[in-house]
């Protein structure tokens, strides 16, 4: 995704900007990716973070960082993100929160 402003820190403002809370955020995740951290090239054991993909109407697909393992919803279902925050890096828009949770 790409960004509208410029900022240093994940904030939940600069998340309303771009995911509106008036519309619903659907899972299109089918499995949980896991973030590992490298070092001089190389793959370390080391879990930086999960990752997932969601969308939402007039939104391109994003994707939305965990430091925790969250629960995998299942597929094309409408979820809730827990403290949404983003950050805006040259030009691109980076997602993260704290869990997600099925909207039923």
């Amino acid at each position: 995704m790409k960004t509208r402003n410029s900022q240093n820190a994940y904030n939940e403002d600069t998340a309303r900007q771009y995911i509106s809370d008036e519309k619903p955020i659907i899972n299109v995740s089918s499995v949980i990716e896991t973030n590992y951290n490298w070092i001089d090239g190389k793959r370390t054991d080391e879990v930086t973070g999960y990752k997932l993909y969601f969308v939402q109407e007039g939104v391109n697909p994003f994707a939305v960082k965990f430091v925790t393992k969250p629960s995998l919803a299942p597929f094309l279902s409408e979820v809730k993100l827990d403290n949404l925050e983003a950050i805006e890096i040259r030009s691109n828009v980076y997602f993260r929160s704290e869990g997600v949770r099925l909207v039923k």
